[in-house]
């Protein structure tokens, strides 16, 4: 976890809501923030799904990048926090949004 929640320092809400991944190290550090509520790590946590998604759309089309399993600890931490979507219903665009259902 980055050094400013570590400390539990304030935590930049809008920061991390549009860009989890520059404020936490994994999904599991978000998951295990207690400055957030669960609806809040539920909708960063989808945020960042999204992004995710986008990075591997754009190496699936040959730009560069690395490949990791992003996405697989998303949908792990998403399950850890009982978030009710379903993986079998995606957006219909190659990024596959996942929406939550409650």
């Amino acid at each position: 976890m980055r050094d400013e929640i570590r400390k539990s320092a304030p935590l930049d809400l809008q920061r991390a809501h549009l860009d989890p991944g520059a404020v936490f190290d994994s999904p599991r550090d978000l998951v295990e923030c207690d400055q957030l509520s669960r609806q809040q790590k539920i909708e960063m946590l989808l945020r960042w799904g999204y992004d995710a998604a986008e990075g591997a759309v754009a190496l699936e089309e040959g730009m560069p990048g690395r490949e990791d399993d992003l996405q697989r600890q998303i949908l792990l931490a998403l399950e850890r926090l009982h978030a009710d979507i379903d993986p079998e219903h995606v957006g219909p665009t190659k990024q596959h949004g996942l929406p939550a259902l409650g």
